[in-house]
């Protein structure tokens, strides 16, 4: 996806090249071991598997004595190695079957924090939004607090209104909303409405994190698109969902999803939003740091998936105890729960 032809041809070519490289090789079984959380903790610097915030259905007390795969990390925080289960690096994680007895698997595999970047550092700044991504976009999920709709009018940004004016002359309407949280790096979601066709497996959304609110913007409008595009040239599962969506009507569908279609009467400004960013990949890492400890994280983990047969600069990032209830819903943390609690009593 991106603003422009060539942009969306390297977004996708990049994607492919992330894909890649998030496999388990034959090569990565030089830096995995297997054994038990409770085994190695008081040997190793290690993530307790907890803290990647496990499926409800998972035995919390029993995953601590399970056979894990383990790889290094680099924590950007404390400049320490940290072992982390592979499940978390590896998609799609299947546990290797050189050691008896095997490792098992702790939850399903996604996506969440790999990206990939010119240098190590790009990469790891673009992991670090996704991940902040999908934190503030499970919160809302779960609360539907963490809302302002973002006035369209007065959008000072050639690339945002081009973007807008594409949609809008094809009588698809387009609502942005500022769904940051309580970590102050900027997420803006795009939702789509083809009040033309009135179709209800089209009625998209697209999610963009990034520190200069216009970039989130753009990202989340440019990702809306590819929703709708993948919806409409979509595989057997997205049909399925189509089938569901299109049983249940348009007019169902907005209701139920009313938090993303709904007009609001009070509207907020794009540039009313701060922007944090820099020119500079390392001073941003800093700001996200920044920010991200002022919510109670003290740990920004990485892997390096950089394979030498490519030469792309791939990471997978981990941000313990960051919501990802938007990925896969058997996995749900305190923050999003907790967060409500304080926006009810006006504290957020």
């Amino acid at each position: 996806k991106g603003a422009t032809r060539e942009q969306a041809k390297a977004s996708a070519m990049m994607e492919g090249f992330e894909r890649y490289s998030a496999e388990r090789q034959d090569i990565d079984g030089e830096r995995t071991f297997v054994d038990t959380y409770n085994n190695i903790k008081n040997e190793r610097n290690v993530l307790d598997p907890k803290d990647l915030l496990l499926p409800k259905n998972y035995g919390n007390e029993n995953v601590e004595n399970s056979r894990l795969e383990w790889i290094e990390a680099e924590d950007i925080i404390s400049e320490e190695t940290v072992y982390v289960p592979s499940n978390a690096v590896f998609h799609p994680y299947i546990p290797t079957r050189e050691v008896n007895p095997s490792p098992i698997a702790i939850f399903k595999g996604n996506t969440n924090g790999l990206a990939s970047g010119n240098i190590i550092e790009e990469s790891v700044l673009h992991g670090i939004f996704e991940v902040v991504e999908r934190d503030a976009w499970s919160i809302f999920e779960l609360t539907k607090r963490n809302k302002k709709e973002i006035n369209q009018e007065n959008i000072d940004n050639e690339i945002i209104n081009e973007l807008l004016d594409k949609f809008h002359s094809q009588g698809i309407d387009i609502k942005l909303m500022d769904i940051t949280a309580d970590l102050k790096i900027t997420t803006i979601a795009a939702s789509a409405d083809d009040t033309v066709l009135k179709d209800p497996a089209l009625l998209s959304l697209g999610v963009g994190t990034h520190l200069d609110p216009e970039v989130a913007a753009i990202r989340a409008l440019t990702e809306v698109a590819q929703s709708r595009a993948t919806q409409i040239h979509g595989t057997r599962e997205d049909t399925i969902n189509a089938d569901f969506m299109r049983k249940s009507g348009y007019e169902h569908m907005k209701r139920m999803n009313k938090h993303y279609f709904e007009k609001e009467e009070d509207t907020i400004n794009l540039s009313d939003i701060e922007d944090k960013s820099s020119h500079s990949i390392k001073k941003d890492i800093e700001t996200s740091i920044e920010e991200v400890q002022k919510v109670g994280f003290n740990q920004i983990l990485y892997t390096d998936l950089t394979r030498e047969e490519i030469g792309i600069n791939v990471a997978r990032v981990i941000i313990p105890k960051a919501e990802l209830y938007s990925l896969d819903e058997e996995r749900l943390g305190n923050r999003a729960l907790e967060y409500d609690r304080k926006a009810r009593r006006g504290l957020v």
